[in-house]
């Protein structure tokens, strides 16, 4: 099963048990709209805080892919670099072979 199915299925299962707790509370309206409430902020907390952190991971793989990518472009450079200085070298060889022949 994968992790996102995993978190969506965990996060109906928080609100399932959630909203059962509140049906079947003995507490009255006053007390129930604070404990709301108060779980409601707990809850906006740590998602901003997850957020939070999956943004700083993904910037963070971002930026490593980008100097990967910047790496990579810089070996292929150079290697057709190389190529076309021994292409240049073998045509010039086979030009000075082919004139000094004749």
């Amino acid at each position: 099963m994968s992790k996102g199915k995993f978190a969506i299925g965990a996060l109906i299962g928080a609100a399932a048990g959630f909203v059962t707790g509140i049906l079947t509370t003995p507490k009255t309206g006053k007390e129930m709209r604070n404990e709301i409430k108060t779980k409601t902020d707990e809850i906006k907390s740590k998602v901003v805080d997850k957020t939070d952190c999956i943004i700083a991971e993904t910037s963070e793989m971002a930026n490593d892919i980008k100097d990967k990518a910047q790496d990579a472009a810089a070996d292929v450079k150079k290697d057709a670099e190389d190529l076309k200085r021994r292409t240049e070298r073998a045509v010039e060889g086979a030009k000075k072979g082919f004139f000094d022949k004749k």
